[in-house]
């Protein structure tokens, strides 16, 4: 990637985090209606972009890597506890344990996203730039959840900005590792079928849980949000 690439991509999800401190009520309003939008936008250039121009050889091996990175992602939840998609647990056992597991996962999962940035970029296929915006529309709000996790477990400042550091550049080291490594573009399908497979796991979570009464009645603010969020991925279209 170009060095304006890494500046946008570190300072968007360091930015999104520190947000967090310029709310007081930490209403899970705002953030549902961001996880919302990110959510459309990522399911839209999976199925419009990423899925199409990774599967166009017919490569039926591909799924393979897919499924590990769809299923995989339930591992990461494990360690994550779902921060990805908007979950905020706060319980009574909120050690350093607790924090370096949540670490270990979101840093996992955002570590393995940027993998293919550089590899992808050296084919010149549109599916790069759309995989980069896909990765900073859902990392903020997985850095505001972060943020916020980390103050209502009554976490000091200077650990949060030292953790969201570390988060904010996982993506970036990803794409660094991958340069560094000299990949070639033979590897770029199966990384980007296990980002896809990622991709469509917090999408559709994000989306299931877009209605939190469990009525099956989603609020029409929610419902213009991921219009808005669908709209946007269907205007990338070439």
């Amino acid at each position: 990637m170009a060095i304006w690439q890494y500046i946008v991509l570190f300072s968007t999800v360091f930015l999104g985090g520190l947000s967090s401190f310029l709310f007081k009520d930490h209403s899970k309003t705002n953030l549902g209606l961001i996880l919302s939008f990110s959510g459309a936008y990522i399911i839209g250039i999976s199925a419009l972009h990423l899925i199409p121009e990774t599967f166009a050889g017919g490569d039926a091996h591909l799924g393979l890597w897919l499924l590990l990175g769809f299923f995989g992602q339930l591992v990461i939840d494990q360690l994550s506890t779902g921060i990805e998609h908007g979950h905020i647990h706060v319980g009574h056992h909120q050690d350093r344990f607790f924090i370096a597991r949540i670490m270990l996962g979101l840093g996992l999962h955002s570590y393995m996203e940027g993998l293919p940035l550089s590899i992808q970029n050296t084919t010149g296929g549109l599916e790069h730039i759309q995989l980069y915006w896909g990765i900073i529309l859902h990392e903020v709000p997985a850095a505001f959840a972060l943020v916020t996790l980390l103050k209502l477990s009554k976490v000091s400042t200077k650990t949060i900005v030292a953790c969201l550091i570390m988060y904010a550049s996982m993506s970036s080291l990803g794409a660094l590792s991958g340069q560094f490594l000299g990949w070639n573009a033979s590897h770029a399908k199966e990384l980007m079928a296990v980002v896809i497979g990622t991709f469509l796991h917090i999408s559709t979570t994000i989306l299931f849980e877009a209605d939190s009464s469990n009525h099956h009645n989603i609020s029409y603010k929610k419902l213009i949000i991921i219009g808005l969020g669908l709209g946007i991925a269907l205007l990338t279209m070439h």
